[in-house]
């Protein structure tokens, strides 16, 4: 299996490597070897070969055994993939929490297209350095510039490991879910490896990793993937900047090694979402003005951000409520940023994060909020029902009030509590029509971005 996946990473990254297969084509074989990748690649032909990929999930592809063995991986990676999001489940130990996540992944999965399928929704995150060295191309965070680490120091370790304490005592095992970077790069952090373990023995989850410098610190690079094959975790991830990094890569770890590791390759001018710093370098060249939603839709991919909750940066000890979004002029990375606190305790940091559930995460409309639609929503009345409409679905809501609930929202110019006065007063029952906008809430078809404090101008990582 490590060796299929090198003899991939190697085809897909590796314009020498796929030459050398075309010009040697009935010897396949003379080319991996050479490259050291054990595997006979005509015993997998139908993942490689332009004449064969059509039987890749054919009855057919049962006579290319490795094909058949490499399919069965992945589609095992992706049922895992699903496992993860449900993780994140709290029906029980934190019904509120769990109900605003939920209405979050229906809102994703309608804006976000095919690309929701691959968000699992995280409730914690962290970050244990401030910016980044990096200075990726394609960041899709725009990492600040690197203003230091998160040192592992009694007190910091005192915190940290109290503040991952308060987190496991709140959301229980959804807190399984969490990882310690985002917008920072693990190996910018030289004690990374020892805040790591640390979650382990709290939380009983080794939190994933990825990283774009590998070699920053090979060390700790190490480190981290000996932990991985000591406690397991969720597949490991380097992001492969170039060829010659590939091939770096492959010379430092055998294919063995990197088995629990994802190479994602990065190949120049394409990145992996429309958001970031690849956003900014469009508006740069006049190619993307902010609000244009022909150029914000170009790609279901307009985000890298995950977590649906909350957002720590240890060095500056804050910690955001957040949510995907499509990047855009508002949101410029791919994320949205609810609410934000700041905290120098353990226990300040759980009544910042209580505070946020009880001011965020509502069971029904806010009655004193204004109510409408999802701006990306269309709405079309009907008769005894109206129709919203999305990039990729299509929603019919029955709507039999005298005073159409649909034309009320849509107009937007009343809140919840208003909205409801006026249809009682025109005969509706009030239980009926607070359980109407009960469905429409908890199917994340109102708008719940109505907060300007934390809209970000630019993509810079400033609020």
């Amino acid at each position: 299996m490590a060796h299929i996946k090198r003899f991939l990473e190697c085809l897909a990254g590796d314009a020498a490597f796929k030459g050398a297969l075309s010009e040697n084509i009935d010897n396949p074989r003379s080319v991996t070897a050479r490259y050291g990748i054990e595997v006979d690649p005509m015993e997998m032909l139908p993942l490689w070969h332009s004449n064969y990929l059509k039987f890749y999930r054919k009855p057919e592809c049962a006579s290319w055994p490795l094909a058949v063995t490499w399919r069965e991986y992945m589609d095992e990676m992706v049922r895992h993939r699903d496992i993860l999001r449900d993780q994140g489940n709290m029906s029980v130990t934190y019904p509120r929490f769990h109900a605003w996540r939920e209405r979050q992944i229906r809102r994703c999965d309608d804006v976000l297209g095919d690309s929701a399928q691959s968000i699992t929704h995280p409730v914690i995150a962290f970050e244990l350095s401030e910016g980044c060295t990096g200075g990726c191309w394609f960041c899709g965070l725009s990492a600040g510039r690197f203003k230091g680490y998160y040192e592992y120091s009694k007190e910091h370790a005192d915190l940290w490991r109290g503040v991952v304490g308060v987190a496991r005592e709140m959301f229980g095992s959804a807190a399984n879910t969490g990882f310690c970077y985002c917008a920072t790069d693990p190996m910018d952090n030289p004690d990374y490896d020892r805040f790591l373990f640390d979650y382990y023995q709290i939380v009983g989850t080794l939190p994933q990793t990825t990283t774009a410098m590998p070699f920053k610190n090979l060390a700790l690079t190490k480190r981290v993937l000996e932990l991985f094959e000591r406690y397991r975790c969720v597949t490991n991830r380097f992001s492969v900047l170039n060829t010659a990094q590939l091939n770096q890569i492959h010379a430092a770890f055998s294919p063995e090694d990197l088995m629990g590791v994802e190479l994602v390759l990065q190949g120049k001018g394409t990145p992996k979402a429309f958001a970031g710093r690849a956003r900014a370098r469009k508006e740069k060249f006049g190619a993307v003005k902010n609000g244009d939603p022909t150029v914000e839709s170009e790609s279901d991919h307009t985000t890298i951000a995950c977590v649906s909750g909350f957002l720590v940066n240890m060095p500056r000890r804050r910690v955001q409520l957040v949510t995907p979004v499509p990047a855009s002029g508002r949101w410029p990375l791919g994320y949205r940023i609810v609410d934000e606190r700041f905290f120098g305790t353990p226990d300040e940091f759980r009544d910042e994060v209580q505070s946020m559930i009880d001011e965020h995460m509502h069971e029904s409309p806010p009655p004193n909020r204004p109510i409408r639609f999802r701006g990306d929503l269309q709405y079309e009345a009907m008769r005894h029902h109206f129709l919203l409409r999305s990039c990729h679905f299509e929603y019919q809501v029955p709507d039999n009030a005298a005073s159409s609930v649909g034309d009320l929202i849509a107009a937007g110019h009343c809140t919840a509590s208003e909205l409801v006065a006026q249809i009682v007063t025109d005969g509706a029952s009030a239980i009926s029509v607070a359980d109407e906008l009960d469905q429409l809430h908890m199917g994340g078809l109102l708008e719940e971005d109505l907060d300007e404090r934390f809209a970000w101008r630019n993509g810079e990582g400033t609020t």
